[in-house]
């Protein structure tokens, strides 16, 4: 039986800019995170998307 190990990587949400590209990781439910690379076009589209769910 293998030995349990502690999930690792769990944190807040984070986004950097990395070469071209812009990774956002973000924590989820049960350990973990979604990692997700977007481009300065997909970013722009999300941020106006979330800022219409927001308010």
């Amino acid at each position: 039986m293998a030995a349990m190990k502690p999930r690792t990587g769990d944190g807040p949400m984070e986004v950097t800019k990395e070469g071209r590209g812009i990774v956002m990781r973000v924590p989820v439910d049960g350990g973990g995170r979604l990692v997700v690379e977007l481009n300065a076009e997909e970013a722009t589209a999300l941020l106006n998307c979330l800022k219409e769910s927001v308010g």
